[in-house]
C-alpha cells in the first residue's frame, strides 16, 4: 500500500506492513488513537492499561467505561470457593535436577509402590459419533482441525456410550474456549430422530448449555445457536471461583447437570470436580447421586430425585437450584501444573503415605511423558505463557530443569512420567468414588492425534 486511504490515518503500522485504517476527524491527519504523532500532548497513556492512549481532558469519563476497569463481581462469582485447602503446608519448588540421586531414587521407588497398589488401568476406548463423520472427512480441514474433530468426536462417543448425550439436562462446558465441544453437543441433538416425535416435543424436553472460560475469547460459536428450546450461556470467570448454585440458568429449570471439558489444564481439572460435584440444591447435602443409566439404554432420561421441600405441584424455580450431577467426560492436560492446594486427591495420596513434597516432585515428573523422547539438553521450544491457549491445545512443558540425564533414557523417563500421571489420576478417581460416582480413565484418542489422550469419565455408582 503505497499510501494511506482517503479520510483513513496516515500512520503505518510496521507490525502489519500497512496503513492503519481507522477513520480520521476532518482536517486530521491521524486517527484519535496515534493523534500523538502529530506532536500533540493531549492524549495520554490510560492509567488503567498503557496499551491505549485517551484524551487528557477526557481521562475521568474514560475511566468509567474502559474496558479494564475493575467491574462489579457477578452473583455467582465467590472467591475461592472450589480453591480447596492445602492445611497452611508451603512448600519450596525444588526442580528435579537440582536433587541427588538418593533423593530421585526414593522418590521412583515411592511412585512405583503407591502405582502398584491400583486396582484398574488405562483402557482403550477410542469411539466416534456420526454427527462429525462429514466434517471428518471434509478435504478442506487441515491437519489441525482434524486432530479436533477426531477428539470432540471420541468425546460425544463417551457421552453417548455413557448414556449421557440426550435432551433435558444441563451440559457444563468447563474451559469452553470458543465453544466447539459445546456446539457438536448441540448438533448432536438437534438431529435425533426420535425429538421429532410428538410425545417427546410434549414432554418440553429443552437444553441448556452453559459454557465457562475465564479468558474473553474472540471467534466464539455459541452466539450462532437461536433454535428454540435450547439455551446457550457463557460465564467469563476463573472456575476457580464459580458458584454453580448461583448461576441463575441452572435455577430456572432444575435440570440435571453434566460436565464435559476437551484439554482441562492442570489443575483446571480439579477446578472443575470441586465446582461440579460440590454443587448442592436446597435438601440435597448427604444425599446419594441418582442411580446409574443403563448404557443398554442411552436414550432413557433419568428422572432426578425429588427434593425433600418439593411437593407434588411444586416445579424449578429461582430458589431451587441446579439439578443432579448425571455424569462427566473430561479430557485430562498438563498435568505438570496441578497444584496440591487444589488437588482433590490429597487423602488418597495420604493414604499411601505420599504428601505435598512427592505430589510436587511427580507433578514435575509427569512432564516426562509428552517430552520423554526429548532430549535431555534440547531447550523447549518458544511459545507464549503458561496460560496462553494454543491451537492445537499441546501446552509446553517445563523448563528442562526438570529433566534428568545421566541415569535415565529416553524411554525410561517416557514411562515414568505416565506412571506420574496416572497416580495422580488415581487420587481423582478415589475423590469420585468417595463422592457416589464410578470413575474410569480410558484412551479416547491415539497418541499421534495428541499426547494428552487419557479421559476421565464417571457416572453415578450403581
Amino acid at each position: 500500500m503505497a499510501a494511506a486511504l482517503p479520510g483513513r490515518c496516515g500512520l503505518f503500522l510496521e507490525k502489519k506492513k500497512r496503513f492503519c485504517k481507522m477513520i480520521v476527524a476532518r482536517g486530521k491527519v491521524f486517527c484519535g488513537e496515534h493523534a500523538t504523532m502529530e506532536g500533540s500532548s493531549s492524549r495520554i497513556p490510560c492509567p488503567l492499561d498503557p496499551k491505549h492512549t485517551v484524551s487528557e481532558d477526557k481521562l475521568q469519563q474514560h475511566l468509567k467505561k474502559c474496558n479494564s476497569r475493575e467491574k462489579a463481581k457477578p452473583v455467582y462469582y465467590v472467591e475461592n470457593i472450589n480453591s480447596g485447602s492445602a492445611d497452611g503446608e508451603t512448600l519450596q519448588q525444588v526442580s528435579l535436577c537440582e536433587r541427588s540421586r538418593a533423593e530421585l531414587d526414593a522418590l521412583l521407588d515411592q511412585l512405583k509402590t503407591a502405582v502398584s497398589g491400583l486396582q484398574w488401568d488405562v483402557d482403550d476406548s477410542v469411539l466416534s459419533h456420526p454427527i462429525l463423520q462429514e466434517e471428518l472427512d471434509n478435504p478442506k480441514n487441515g491437519d489441525s482441525a482434524h486432530k479436533h474433530l477426531k477428539q470432540q468426536s471420541s468425546l460425544l462417543g463417551h457421552l453417548e456410550a455413557l448414556g449421557l448425550l440426550g435432551r433435558g439436562r444441563c451440559f457444563v462446558e468447563f474451559g469452553a474456549g470458543r465453544g466447539k465441544l459445546s456446539h457438536w453437543i448441540h448438533e448432536a441433538l438437534k438431529t435425533r430422530d426420535h425429538l421429532e416425535t410428538r410425545d417427546h416435543l410434549e414432554t418440553g424436553q429443552d437444553l441448556q448449555l452453559l459454557l465457562v472460560e475465564r479468558c474473553s475469547t474472540r471467534f466464539k460459536v455459541d452466539g450462532k445457536h437461536q433454535d428454540p428450546g435450547v439455551q446457550f450461556e457463557r460465564l467469563q470467570v476463573d472456575i476457580q471461583h464459580l458458584d454453580l448454585c448461583k448461576v441463575q440458568l441452572l435455577r430456572q429449570k432444575n435440570l440435571p447437570l453434566i460436565g464435559v471439558g476437551k484439554h482441562l489444564c492442570g489443575a483446571a481439572t480439579d477446578l472443575a470436580l470441586r465446582c461440579l460435584l460440590g454443587t448442592r440444591g436446597p435438601g440435597e447435602e448427604g444425599e446419594p447421586p441418582p442411580k446409574r443409566l443403563k448404557t443398554a439404554e442411552p436414550e432413557a432420561l433419568p428422572e432426578a430425585s425429588p427434593r425433600p421441600d418439593s411437593g407434588p405441584d411444586s416445579g424449578p424455580g429461582p430458589d431451587s437450584g441446579p439439578g443432579p450431577v448425571l455424569g462427566l467426560v473430561l479430557a485430562l492436560c498438563c498435568h505438570h501444573r496441578c497444584e496440591w492446594q487444589h488437588y482433590v486427591g490429597q487423602q488418597f495420596f495420604l493414604q499411601n503415605g505420599l504428601g505435598a513434597a512427592e505430589f510436587s516432585a511427580f507433578c514435575r515428573m509427569s512432564s516426562w511423558a509428552t517430552c520423554g523422547l526429548r532430549p535431555a539438553n534440547r531447550k523447549p521450544a518458544s511459545g507464549g505463557g503458561a496460560n496462553q491457549r494454543r491451537d492445537d491445545e499441546e501446552h509446553e512443558a517445563p523448563d528442562n530443569g526438570d529433566a534428568v540425564s545421566g541415569f535415565l533414557s529416553a524411554g525410561e523417563r517416557q514411562q515414568l512420567g505416565r506412571l506420574c500421571k496416572r497416580l495422580i489420576d488415581g487420587g481423582r478417581v478415589h475423590f469420585l468414588k468417595a463422592q457416589g460416582f464410578h470413575g474410569r480413565l480410558s484412551r479416547y484418542v491415539g497418541r499421534e492425534v495428541t499426547p494428552e489422550n487419557v479421559l476421565l469419565t464417571a457416572v453415578p455408582s450403581s
